[in-house]
């Protein structure tokens, strides 16, 4: 009993190109954001993979992601998988944020979120009862999950306990995909799928 799991940050939104923190604003895929996914798409086709399951954030941007990749395959759409929560600090520039702000993104493993933010904790800890429930279901062939960017990393902080933190502090760009394999009840560490 098998399957591979791919992880997958949605495509490019217009407040992504400006350089915005979007959090939960529910925004779709711009042009370039849909190129991103038909190409990642195109990638995984080219190795064979099709998905059997998938699994989305109920955000726009993540479900028209997941739907690009698998076509007709039925989504379950998992709150769980949802962007952080940056509260008050939602759409911020990315280029003129406040010190407090600044400060958490410095140094992510050693400075909590400003109030009001979720913090990473808690993001990883609905990650690590996804995975939980996930593994429970015991699926089998290709599963997609189709996440965000600080969703993503809480998911790869829980499969790689030696990371230590590293996760939080890497860059993970739009439709970048990490696979996991589950098999006999266990994940394997995660590695990036260079499309």
């Amino acid at each position: 009993m098998s399957a591979a799991i791919y992880l997958i940050r949605h495509g490019q939104t217009a407040r992504n190109r400006a350089g915005g923190l979007q959090g939960r604003s529910d925004l779709p895929l711009n042009q370039a954001g849909e190129e991103q996914a038909q190409a990642a798409g195109k990638g995984l086709l080219a190795r064979g993979i099709t998905f059997s399951a998938v699994y989305t954030s109920p955000l726009i941007r993540a479900v028209q992601t997941a739907k690009i990749l698998a076509p007709g395959v039925p989504l379950t759409v998992d709150g769980r998988l949802i962007e952080m929560d940056y509260g008050p600090y939602e759409g911020m520039d990315l280029s003129n944020l406040p010190q407090e702000v600044l400060t958490f993104f410095e140094d992510f493993e050693h400075n909590p979120a400003p109030a009001g933010m979720e913090q990473l904790p808690a993001v990883k800890a609905r990650l690590a009862a996804f995975l939980e429930d996930l593994k429970a279901a015991a699926p089998q062939g290709n599963i997609l999950i189709s996440t965000h960017a600080i969703a993503m990393k809480g998911a790869l902080e829980v499969l790689t306990p030696q990371s230590g933190g590293g996760y939080w502090a890497k860059y993970i760009g739009n439709c970048a995909v990490y696979r996991t394999d589950l098999q006999d009840g266990r994940f394997s560490v995660p590695a990036e799928v260079l499309l």
